[in-house]
């Protein structure tokens, strides 16, 4: 009997494993692939959860969080034992409830206004940073929870109503309360920019990428659902900010989707994250490549040729608009927080900067017919190279920890240096004063002071040491010195020293970093705007035409007429990741089970020293080993 216990044991872990990742034969979805089914022929699905008392959650949390939490902690001592038992346990079992699916959202409401807390209550600034830590550390605990109670695919369900169901902070608030905070409808809402029935809503995904609950955000629990709606196999209707091309004709719930059932043509599959991952990245491997098309071909003297466009130009343009108007919407989707958390947004907004100087110059430039002005125009976008490139690597390798700390630390050098400049300022007008003062010198302008400066500060040249004699013969030699120690020195120490302080704390956090980035990847790809179903230029057609067909037609015919463009136009695209999906989307993951080696491979690891370590896990024990063990059910 034990050796049968244990043997099923393992067996229905391992079944487990993989039921988690198949899809049966048993559920029934709809005829757009929707697991549960539609119920009835409704475009718009109401919201489950309309009943949950979100508000009167966000104030219990924060009573019982205040009146536990005095002191301040770290976030070892509090995944201590002590306090582990005394505080955060107890309160897991106290706000748990099975039933209320805004538990999570709650928790993670509160996390973010302790943290906005206490960037101003300076007597409780260090116990507000402890109340944000447990409600955070509260809420990874209640997630597990969730998924432990729940399993197989109702409790996939489950746990993504917690993660990704859109609550209303005022949702089911005292009538009092709700006019004294009631607002007019939002701009976007009026001028049917933003889904009615979305306004206000977040997602506790959301929030949680917002306050950076960086350990919420790498639980397991939360990583499957990140997983499953990056794969597409969870679909859902996000919130959003603003719709540059709004169709709100259709809501679709929390699903999970079934490739066997839905049709080869599903234009929604077009914004699953991990679909729109690769696309962009064809587009923007398309973009370099007519870059630096154009670039190589452009003119090198001036003269009328200048004002010309050629055939490599007049691509780049209408292509690079399309893929502007495509970054545009990107941040106008879930906003400028959400979308700056995004690995290499700094770079796409960079370029976008440097586009529309470039195309505002050459438009001037023909416009004025002056050559010199459209060769500055190309002068401009030469600029882009330093971005592009960089850009590339950025996007095929998102999780090396050296491109995540490469953008932390840049933003600590910047400001740093913003800081240095400020303060080294007075340096720079004492010494320009005091050349303006001193007869018989020639008066150095602005600029030449600020370069011998920059050299010092960079220990590439001591020309202003050399020559500071002429601002004063004993002010300006002290002047020059004291911003070598200080500048060279002093400053470029403590950069250093700050720089390496940054990117030790990623790397100890190297994979809750990773799984970050990735969340974040994840809920910006669902995309909510029918503007990202056109691949660049065509978006540009899309926006001129249908947005002036959104104010003729109803909203049921303009989401005829944007379906049937959108599959017509991406009929190759969607025909492949259809086939592509009815075999491989619900495919067991190799992730699950260490993948299997061709036989002439594992025969050569056997002649290596470690290769018996493998071997013995191969296969299982025969039944007179298994015998042997009877002392395994006792422990």
């Amino acid at each position: 009997e034990s050796s049968k216990s244990i043997s099923e044991a393992i067996r229905l872990a391992r079944s487990r494993e993989e039921q988690e990742t198949l899809l049966g034969d048993e559920e029934q979805a709809d005829d757009d692939g929707c697991y549960p089914p539609r119920k009835t022929d409704a475009p718009r699905t109401p919201n489950p959860h309309s009943s949950l008392p979100v508000y009167t959650t966000i104030h219990k949390i924060r009573r019982l969080i205040i009146a536990s939490i005095d002191d301040p902690y770290s976030l070892e001592q509090l995944k201590s034992p002590r306090i582990n038992v005394t505080v955060v346990r107890p309160l897991v079992e106290h706000l748990y409830d099975p039933d209320d699916v805004s538990m999570v959202y709650c928790l993670l409401v509160n996390r973010m206004q302790f943290l906005r807390e206490q960037s101003y209550q300076a007597h409780h600034q260090t116990v507000n940073n402890t109340r944000a830590s447990v409600c955070e550390l509260i809420a990874s605990r209640v997630l597990r929870r969730f998924d432990e109670d729940h399993e197989g695919r109702p409790g996939l369900l489950m746990l993504a109503n917690v993660l990704v169901a859109g609550f209303e902070p005022f949702q089911n608030a005292p009538r009092e309360v709700y006019e004294q905070n009631q607002s007019a409808l939002h701009w976007t809402v009026r001028w049917k920019l933003a889904r009615p029935e979305y306004e206000k809503m977040l997602t506790a995904l959301e929030v949680a990428i917002v306050s950076e609950a960086k350990t919420f955000l790498s639980t397991s629990a939360c990583q499957k659902i990140v997983e499953n709606v990056y794969r597409g196999r969870i679909i859902y209707t996000p919130t959003s900010f603003i719709d540059i091309l709004p169709d709100h004709y259709k809501n679709r719930g929390i699903s999970i989707y079934d490739p066997r059932r839905a049709p080869y043509l599903n234009q929604y599959r077009l914004i699953v994250p991990r679909t729109r991952n690769i696309i962009e990245g064809c587009q923007f491997v398309v973009l370099l490549v007519l870059y630096f098309l154009m670039m190589a071909n452009k003119a090198h003297t001036i003269g009328p040729s200048h004002l010309n466009f050629t055939i490599y130009e007049l691509v780049f343009n209408v292509y690079a608009l399309g893929w502007v108007l495509d970054e545009i919407a990107a941040i106008l989707e879930h906003g400028w927080s959400v979308h700056t958390e995004n690995l290499w947004s700094f770079l796409d907004i960079t370029f976008v900067v440097i586009f529309w100087c470039y195309f505002g110059v050459r438009m001037h430039g023909i416009a004025i017919k002056g050559a010199h002005t459209a060769k500055l125009a190309n002068d401009i976008l030469s600029m882009a190279a330093p971005i592009l490139l960089p850009r590339l690597a950025f996007c095929l390798m998102p999780e090396n920890m050296l491109f995540i700390s490469l953008r932390a630390m840049m933003a600590d050098f910047a400001f740093l240096t913003v800081l240095a400049a400020w303060c080294f300022g007075g340096f720079l007008l004492a010494m320009r004063w005091l050349s303006e003062s001193q007869d018989g010198y020639i008066r150095h302008s602005i600029g030449t002071i600020s370069k011998w400066m920059l050299w010092i500060w960079f220990g590439l040249d001591g020309t202003g040491i050399q020559r500071s004699a002429e601002f004063h013969v004993i002010l300006g030699p002290t002047l020059m010195v004291t911003f070598a120690f200080l500048g060279n020195t002093l400053f470029l120490t403590i950069l250093v020293a700050m720089l390496s302080n940054t990117y030790t704390n990623l790397a100890q956090n190297a994979t809750a970093e990773i799984q970050f980035r990735r969340a974040v990847l994840t809920f910006e790809g669902v995309k909510s705007d029918a503007i990202f179903a056109y691949r660049p230029p065509f978006n540009v057609i899309a926006l001129v035409v249908l947005l002036p067909l959104k104010w003729a037609l109803s909203p049921r015919w303009f989401h005829k007429v944007n379906i049937t463009a959108v599959r017509i136009l991406n009929a190759p695209i969607l025909f492949i990741v259809s086939l592509y999906e009815r075999r491989y989307l619900w495919k067991r993951s190799r992730f699950i089970s260490p993948p299997r080696k061709h036989n002439w491979l594992k025969a050569w690891e056997r002649f290596g020293a470690h290769g018996d370590i493998q071997a013995v896990f191969d296969t299982d024990p025969p039944q007179s080993v298994i015998d042997e063990m009877d002392d395994v059910d006792d422990i």
